[in-house]
């Protein structure tokens, strides 16, 4: 799926490769993979999820934010993220080293992993992330329907 979107993004004969940059970004961080914020307590968001959400918000760069590497991001403050998550979980004695063996717990499934020799750095693997509900039609292209995000 991405070599195909990789190569469809090359044929659109762009002028620099910061315009191809920018195509493939908004290719892999579209606006809907984002889902609305869950109620606050609600059990539905899944951490990585709520990862991305913060990533989002320009008002929680100085907590969290993209750095290096596509799809890598970097905690400034590790107890203000964990802080957060609690208050979303409704759990108030979350702390990190609670909220990193949950990140740890995403190192199996392969949907991120810690960067080796940077701390508090991690790498989000697209490459698990798969669109859904966007069947490709006879001639090659997608079929917008609803789609959304799962990760295998």
């Amino acid at each position: 799926m991405f070599l195909y979107l990789f190569c469809k993004a090359i044929s659109q004969n762009f002028c620099s490769i910061d315009e191809l940059f920018n195509y493939i970004r908004s290719i892999a961080f579209p606006d809907w993979a984002y889902k609305p914020e869950s109620s606050p307590g609600s059990r539905q968001i899944q951490l990585w999820h709520f990862i991305l959400e913060l990533l989002q918000k320009e008002e929680y760069q100085s907590v969290i934010s993209w750095q290096g590497e596509y799809g890598e991001f970097v905690i400034k403050d590790p107890d203000e993220v964990a802080k957060l998550w609690g208050l979303r979980k409704c759990k108030p004695h979350m702390n990190y080293d609670k909220l990193s063996r949950a990140l740890r717990y995403y190192y199996n499934k392969r949907i991120l992993h810690k960067t080796k020799g940077k701390r508090f750095t991690y790498k989000f693997n697209f490459s698990k992330v798969v669109l859904v509900n966007y069947p490709l039609g006879r001639d090659g292209n997608m079929v917008a329907t609803t789609p959304y995000l799962i990760v295998y």
